[in-house]
């Protein structure tokens, strides 16, 4: 019979074999944080039993840092990672640090090639990024690291979010105080955690004033077109629409002046995301939720040299408030 080998053991298994998480065992194991000794002991330990080796190349206490930073993100287009990236940069100057970027494109096994490579490199951290807010399951690696807008499942990790539930009472509280009061919430797939949040964070503002239940449906101006058709013709009297993206309220912008329906006079509408090529190309201009990328990638890059320098112990998940950019879509 073919010989299986043996899986090579995992930092999960090491934290599961010393009764830490997995975060207090990549400490541990790199010698980062305010542990107590015999904790640190103990991961060791658990390590040297069970052969774990941190990255082919391995990493030992008496390794110099590289001054180097992989950025993982599944976001292609950049659409997200390219303002949150360049929070990263201005954070990570100051410890002259460089970063290497690597698009996963979604890819299990693309992810998997890149965290080896950024392991082989001895990179001194990580930061983990998305094109969505919906939780990612932990790499579970030996390295510190930092989840930004795409919070890990891991509790015990480091993650960096937006308040998305706080930018869409925002939102709905603007339409509240300009005088609508019979409001539409029209948004994304209700599987999507940004889709689910906003729309409850737009259901306890509003209450009677929202006039039907949320409508889901995909991040995209055409359902954003469709959902002007739908209302009109059920709710006629709808003063105004608040959206879960700017696509969807570019859509739906576009669709009331093809319908006659003047915007803002007749209808308010506010979007999500302060995407610039949506927002400001839309007629009249979006009021809409900015979550403030860039300053959320600071503060991954902030965390994360915190971490690797071990002189602060961050909190698990840090939350940043997003603000509300008003402009002509709800005046």
């Amino acid at each position: 019979m073919p010989h299986t080998p043996t899986p090579m053991p995992r930092i999960a298994d090491v934290a599961e074999l010393a009764g830490v998480s997995v975060s207090t065992a990549s400490k541990a194991l790199n010698d980062t944080g305010q542990l107590r000794e015999d904790t640190r002991t103990r991961v060791k330990e658990a390590a040297s039993s069970l052969g774990f080796v941190p990255g082919r190349s391995g990493r030992g206490q008496a390794d110099t840092r590289t001054y180097t930073v992989g950025l993982l993100t599944t976001d292609s287009f950049g659409r997200f990672t390219i303002p949150l990236l360049r929070g990263v940069e201005d954070a990570l100057a100051a410890g002259r640090m460089a970063i290497i970027l690597c698009d996963t494109r979604d890819d299990v096994l693309r992810e998997r090639h890149y965290l080896q490579s950024l392991q082989d490199r001895r990179v001194d951290g990580l930061i983990i990024t998305g094109r969505t807010t919906d939780p990612r399951p932990s790499i579970g690696l030996a390295i510190p690291t930092v989840y930004a807008l795409s919070p890990s499942v891991d509790p015990t990790d480091h993650s960096v979010v937006v308040d998305e539930s706080a930018g869409a009472a925002m939102a709905a509280e603007h339409l509240q105080a300009m005088g609508s009061r019979r409001i539409v919430h029209v948004t994304g797939p209700e599987r999507h955690h940004s889709a689910s949040a906003r729309a409850l964070a737009v259901q306890d503002v509003l209450g009677q004033s929202l006039i039907t239940p949320p409508l889901f449906g995909h991040w995209s101006e055409e359902w954003g077109r469709h959902a002007v058709d739908m209302l009109l013709a059920s709710h006629p009297d709808a003063d105004a629409f608040v959206c879960g993206s700017d696509q969807i309220a570019r859509g739906v912008t576009d669709r009331l002046r093809e319908q006659g329906v003047d915007v803002p006079g007749q209808v308010r509408v506010t979007g999500f995301d302060n995407w610039d090529v949506m927002a400001m190309a839309s007629r009249p201009p979006l009021t809409t939720v900015d979550m403030g990328l860039t300053e959320l990638g600071r503060l991954a890059g902030s965390t994360l040299l915190d971490l690797v320098e071990g002189e602060a112990d961050p909190p698990r998940r840090q939350e940043l408030p997003p603000r509300l950019e008003v402009r002509g879509s709800s005046l």
